[in-house]
């Protein structure tokens, strides 16, 4: 009885909006840049080094996330059909 609602409330709900998306990917990329610094300082012993590392992948793998939650959002689970 509780999944049942559980199940109707969410056909009645849209996917995640694309702001939702934005945020997520803004606010995983920052840990996960402070993440690749830290690696690259402590693999390197260069800050200059590891902070060029964190720039590069900060904004590409901003991108690559956002376009893979957009494409994991197309698809619906069975309850959502």
């Amino acid at each position: 009885m509780i999944i049942d609602a559980i199940i109707k409330k969410k056909k009645n709900q849209p996917g995640a909006p694309a702001w939702k998306s934005l945020l997520k990917t803004v606010s995983w990329r920052i840990i996960g840049t402070i993440d690749t610094v830290v690696i690259s300082y402590l693999l390197t012993g260069t800050l200059k080094i590891a902070m060029s590392i964190g720039a590069i992948e900060i904004i590409s793998k901003m991108v690559l996330y956002y376009l893979h939650e957009r494409v994991w959002e197309r698809f619906k689970t069975p309850a959502e059909s």
